[in-house]
C-alpha cells in the first residue's frame, strides 16, 4: 500500500473509479511537487484524467466538495495525534495570489487591483516540530469593496475563535492528548478568549500578544508584567531568514496572571509571559515576545515551556512556503474557484509530507528507511548518486541526506541537516528514475517485440 492508499483510505467519493484516481495524482504530485499539472503526469490522457477529476467540483448532479478530501486525511491525523501527549494546533492565514488568471470566484487581497483567495488551515504538529497533519481549513475569496469602503462578507477574525472552537469539539475524543491552540498576533482577539472560557477551556490556547491591553487600576498588560524580577534566561539558536543572519538569542523572562478585560463588561484571567532579549548584537532587532495563554506559570520551567510551543508556530510558515514555492500552488490554472479548493486540498497534504519527511529525518533518524521510501525509491537515490545501495535498508536520515544531495544539498560537517526545498528536488529525479526503470521492465516483461 502506498503512502497515498494509507491516507486516504476509507474515502468515498461516489465512484471507485475517482476514489482510485485521487490517489494517483495525490502521488504524482508528491513525486513532481514543483511541476506542472501536466509535467507532474506522464502523458496527456494522466493530464486530461485529472483535470477531469478536478470538474467534479462543479458537477451538476453530486459536486465535490474539498472537504470530502479531506476528510480521511483529518481522520488519520486525529489517529497519530492520540500517540502524543501534547499536540500543538498551530493556525494562520495566508494569501494565494492568481493575480492575472482567468479563474472564476477570485476576489481583491491585501490590495483591492489583486486577484486571489485565502487559506486558513489548522496545521498539527508536536512538540519536537513532528508535523502530524491537517484537521481544518477555510478557503475563501474577499468581497469588493463598495463605495462607502465597506466590504460585505465573512467577518475574518471570526477564523480565529471557529478554528478554536473545531479544535474544541475535537479534544472530549482525545481524552489523553492536551491540545494546545497557538496563533500569531493576528489571533489576539478578546472573543477568541472569552469563547474558549466559556467552553470551559476544553483545549488550552497561546497566542502572541499584538494589544497592549489597559488592566484594572490603569497600568497596561505588559508593564505589569514586567514589574517584578524576571523568573530567569533563555537562549537559543535563531535561525537564518530573508534578511536576517543567524544568530544566538539570550532572553530574560517574566509571567505574571492578570485580568483583563473580555469585551462584554467583565474581566477574564489571563497569564501573560514577556520573553526579551536585553543586549541584542549591533544593527540587530531585539528579539521581544509578548505572549498570553490560559495556562498558569507556576515556575521558571512553565514559562520556558510555553516560549518553546510559541516558537514551533514557526512550522506552519514552514508549510505555507512548501505550498507555495515547493508545490507552486499559486501556478495552478483552473477554471474556478471550486476547482481551486480540490487542487489545494490534495496539495496541502503533499505539502505536509514533505515537511513530515523532513522533520522525521531529524527527530527519528535511526528510523528505517524503509517505514517510509520503497526499495526502488531509497535504491535508486543511490544508484543516482553512483553508489553501490546497501544490502540493508539503511536509516531515514541517510536516505534524506542521499535524497537532498540530489536536489543541491552539500552535505558538508556544517551544512547541518537538509531542509524542504533539496528534499522536494531531489525526491523528483529518483520518482523519475523509479519509474524509468519499472517501464522499463515492463516492456522486457512484454517480451522482445516490445523492446
Amino acid at each position: 500500500m502506498t503512502w497515498a492508499e494509507e491516507e486516504f483510505a476509507g474515502v468515498d467519493l461516489g465512484d471507485k473509479r475517482l476514489n482510485r484516481r485521487l490517489m494517483k495524482l495525490t502521488e504524482r504530485f508528491a513525486d513532481k511537487p514543483t511541476a506542472s499539472i501536466p509535467g507532474a503526469c506522464p502523458d496527456w490522457s494522466e493530464t486530461q484524467a485529472v483535470y477531469r477529476f478536478f470538474d467534479q467540483a462543479n458537477n451538476a448532479k453530486r459536486p465535490l466538495g474539498w472537504e470530502t478530501i479531506l476528510t480521511p486525511h483529518m481522520e488519520r491525523t486525529e489517529a497519530r495525534m492520540r500517540q502524543h501527549r501534547v499536540v500543538l494546533c498551530l493556525q494562520d492565514t495566508t494569501e494565494l495570489d492568481f493575480n492575472g488568471q482567468g479563474i472564476d470566484g477570485l476576489g481583491p487581497l491585501s490590495y483591492e487591483a489583486q486577484r486571489g483567495m485565502y487559506l486558513h488551515p489548522t496545521y498539527v504538529v508536536t512538540p519536537e516540530r513532528e508535523p502530524l497533519g491537517i484537521t481544518d481549513a477555510w478557503m475563501w475569496s474577499r468581497e469588493a469593496k463598495v463605495a462607502d469602503g465597506t466590504r460585505s462578507g465573512v467577518r475574518e477574525s471570526l477564523r480565529w475563535t471557529e478554528g478554536y472552537e473545531r479544535i474544541a469539539e475535537m479534544a472530549p475524543t482525545l481524552p489523553d492528548t492536551r491540545l494546545i491552540y497557538i496563533g500569531d498576533r493576528e489571533a489576539d482577539i478578546v472573543e477568541m478568549m472569552r469563547r474558549a472560557r466559556d467552553l470551559g477551556n476544553p483545549a488550552d490556547w497561546l497566542i502572541r500578544s499584538r494589544h497592549n491591553r489597559t488592566v484594572p487600576g490603569g497600568s497596561k498588560l505588559w508593564a505589569q508584567t514586567l514589574d517584578g524580577e524576571p523568573l530567569g534566561k533563555i537562549e537559543f539558536a535563531l535561525a537564518a531568514r530573508p534578511g536576517q543572519t543567524a544568530r544566538s538569542v539570550r532572553q530574560q523572562v517574566w509571567a505574571r496572571t492578570m485580568e483583563i478585560p473580555d469585551g462584554v463588561g467583565g474581566l477574564l484571567s489571563v497569564t501573560c509571559v514577556v520573553a526579551k532579549e536585553m543586549n541584542p548584537p549591533t544593527g540587530c532587532k531585539a528579539v521581544e515576545w509578548h505572549l498570553l495563554t490560559n495556562r498558569t506559570v507556576t515556575d521558571f520551567a512553565d514559562a520556558v515551556e510555553l516560549i518553546d510551543w510559541y516558537r514551533c508556530r514557526w512550522e506552519i510558515e514552514i508549510f505555507f512556503n512548501v505550498l507555495k514555492n515547493g508545490c507552486r500552488v499559486e501556478a495552478l490554472q483552473l477554471g474556478s474557484v471550486a476547482k481551486l479548493e480540490l487542487a489545494l486540498t490534495v496539495y496541502m497534504v503533499v505539502a505536509w509530507r514533505l515537511a513530515r519527511l523532513v522533520r522525521l529525518g531529524r527527530t527519528h533518524p535511526d528510523l528505517a528507511a524503509s517505514a517510509l521510501f520503497t526499495e526502488a525509491e531509497w535504491k535508486g537515490a543511490y544508484i543516482l548518486a553512483k553508489k553501490k545501495p546497501p544490502t540493508e535498508p539503511p536509516t531515514i536520515r541517510e536516505v534524506i541526506r542521499q535524497i537532498a544531495m540530489l536536489g543541491g544539498f552539500l552535505g558538508r560537517k556544517s551544512d547541518g541537516e537538509p531542509g524542504v526545498k533539496t528534499l522536494w528536488l531531489g525526491f523528483a529525479r529518483v520518482r523519475d528514475f523509479v519509474e524509468g526503470v519499472e517501464h522499463m521492465r515492463q516492456l522486457q516483461d512484454s517480451g522482445p517485440s516490445c523492446v
